[in-house]
């Protein structure tokens, strides 16, 4: 079936082009739906059309809208405010819109065509010295989210993920262990690896900052202290024992690693995230490397007197970016080139999009324009969805001062109060234990995924773990509490042999504007994928249990006594319970079946 939106913007390009003899080709058509205030269903916005018709809005709009009603027979009626047409669609359309997508589980998802375009989506991208934290949770969410959205919206998608698995600050974790870790294992300390490794991470910081207070207090400048540090130094020196392959070291780092590993797979799983294929920044720096000598052949790259390389971008507006340390080893931006060039070859991917915070949007400016003066085509269509970070109503995260949001933790927590407030609330008081677990399990991440969901990937947010948790408003809890009530009505449907049915000809003004609602979540899964914006598909959900809860109060469903009605009524909210289903699931979010 057509979509309405096709139908009227082809009406209207051969509306321009019989009635102005206008060249349509290059002709966008702006719809939207019509304001409450107003009479209509959608509403077409006419000054661009101006220069073909030759006219002014009003008479413009007049006669698009004359043409539209005898010539498109989903036109029932039109009425002009000002340079704005607002059309009135035949109550049949929406009718067989109901009766043709009533039982499409699958409604609002497309399967990727064939020819679809292959985009590649790199997220999470952790490092292997400290457990997930608040920011990779946004991370995360969004990468999963997108992921599932751009599939829907017919792209092949591959999900990657960039461990940074090597680099001075892995060398840092490993040098506080061989120190004061005393043979601590994940096993004998009863930690998850991934957090065993962080409180090393902080406690080479610790000591670190107090070596430099030391030399500081003994007359050096804090650069020079930074110089002369021997712990650093250390650091350093692991870092270059590493990259020359020498075996302790080499087995250490795996040993440490694994560890890490193992805590990372579980937080995935909880989240609910998983991956195409995982890549390693221990694995591509050498080709990193490899890219870096023959850049230097070539003429993008220079050497200094020391030995370092690098490509000075001065010309582009940006500045000189080193490739090459002096003692020949990488920089992050010697991997990312390798790394980069890797996935090309193994994918041949049309795009790829690197889910990365806003505070690195000056290393992707760099890496793209790199790639492009090495003369890599693909560079074109690498993006960087560039994120705004997440604070707490305490301020700013710091990792190495372990001031992190731990990612377990916020779940642990979410989930604790997700049952103090259903509990709070009396709900769920008949539920069995276990029962009961999986809800406030399933309500928990709910509300911490909506929450961080609903709002645009490009605006720093304010992360309030117990505003989430509502079951009124813009929530979670909200939206799945509705969906709750559609299967709750379902199930009392079947058991009363009620079944969905179209034998109507007629629609309430209340049900038509919960269908066009309902009709829009198509072109919304369109433009969160075009734009990578979750918050798109978030905010129609929220916007769709709204409408159907005014519905739902004004409407009887089970208890409507005449046939037809109940069965249609039944339709539609079937129907409205399966768009709800699967916004969330685009959002990576389950709604229970009962609560």
């Amino acid at each position: 079936m057509k979509s309405i939106e096709s139908l009227i913007a082809e009406g209207t390009k051969q509306a321009i082009a019989s009635l102005y003899s206008a060249d349509t080709s290059k002709v966008s058509v702006t719809l939207q739906p019509t304001r409450k205030e107003f009479e209509g269903d959608f509403t077409i916005v006419v000054f661009p059309f101006t220069p073909l018709s030759k006219k002014n809005p009003e008479q413009t709009a007049n006669d698009l809208g004359e043409y539209l009603k005898r010539e498109v027979a989903e036109v029932e009626n039109f009425n002009v405010i000002k340079g704005f047409l607002n059309l009135v669609i035949d109550k049949t359309y929406w009718l067989n819109f109901l009766k043709t997508n009533y039982n499409n589980t699958q409604y609002g998802i497309l399967k990727p065509v064939e020819g679809a375009n292959t985009i590649m989506l790199e997220y999470s991208s952790p490092n292997t010295n400290k457990p997930l934290h608040l920011g990779h949770i946004r991370n995360n969410l969004i990468g999963l989210s997108i992921s599932r959205i751009m599939e829907a919206a017919g792209n092949k998608v591959i999900k990657v993920n960039l461990v940074n698995d090597r680099g001075i600050h892995i060398c840092k974790s490993m040098l506080a262990w061989k120190k004061w870790g005393g043979g601590e294992t994940p096993e004998n300390s009863g930690m998850k690896g991934d957090h065993l490794i962080g409180k090393y991470y902080v406690l080479f910081d610790k000591h670190y900052k107090s070596e430099l207070k030391e030399l500081m207090a003994g007359g050096l400048s804090e650069e020079e202290a930074e110089k002369k540090s021997v712990l650093m130094g250390e650091a350093r020196e692991m870092l270059r024992q590493w990259e020359a392959g020498d075996k302790e070291t080499i087995d250490l780092w795996k040993t440490m690693n694994s560890w890490v590993y193992a805590g990372f797979d579980v937080t995935y799983k909880r989240l609910g995230v998983s991956f195409d294929k995982i890549y390693y920044e221990s694995q591509t720096y050498l080709l990193g490397k490899e890219i870096v000598a023959e850049g230097l052949q070539k003429g993008v790259f220079f050497k200094k007197p020391d030995g370092s390389v690098w490509i000075d971008l001065t010309a582009d507006g940006l500045d000189e970016k080193v490739l090459l340390r002096s003692d020949g080893t990488s920089v992050y931006m010697t991997q990312d080139l390798g790394t980069a060039v890797s996935r090309s070859a193994e994918f041949k991917f049309d795009g790829l999009v690197y889910i990365v915070g806003n505070e690195q949007e000056y290393h992707f400016k760099v890496l793209f324009l790199i790639l492009k003066k090495l003369g890599y085509k693909w560079a074109d269509g690498c993006f960087h969805l560039s994120y705004g970070m997440v604070e707490l109503p305490e301020g700013k995260m710091k990792s190495r001062e372990g001031t992190v949001v731990d990612a377990d933790d916020l779940m642990d927590e979410m989930i604790k109060t997700a049952e103090e407030t259903t509990k709070a609330l009396g709900k769920f008081a008949d539920f069995e234990s276990e029962e009961a677990n999986k809800l406030y399990n399933t309500i928990g991440l709910g509300a911490l995924k909506y929450f961080i969901l609903k709002v645009d990937p490009k605006k720093k947010m304010l992360f309030n773990p117990k505003e989430s948790i509502d079951f009124e408003g813009n929530t979670g809890p909200f939206i799945q509490y509705t969906y709750a009530r559609i299967f709750s009505l379902q199930r009392k449907a079947k058991e009363l042999n009620y079944l969905a049915a179209i034998n109507v000809t007629d629609l309430a003004k209340k049900e038509k504007a919960l269908l066009i609602k309902v009709c829009e979540l198509n072109k919304t899964v369109a433009e969160a994928s075009a734009t990578y914006s979750p918050a798109l598909v978030a905010n129609y959900v929220y916007e769709l249990v709204k409408e159907y809860n005014q519905y739902y109060h004004e409407y009887p469903v089970i208890k409507e006594e005449n046939a037809d009605l109940r069965s249609l009524r039944i339709a539609i909210s079937q129907l409205v319970g399966t768009a709800i289903h699967n916004g969330m699931w685009l959002l990576g979010i389950d709604v229970p079946e009962r609560m």
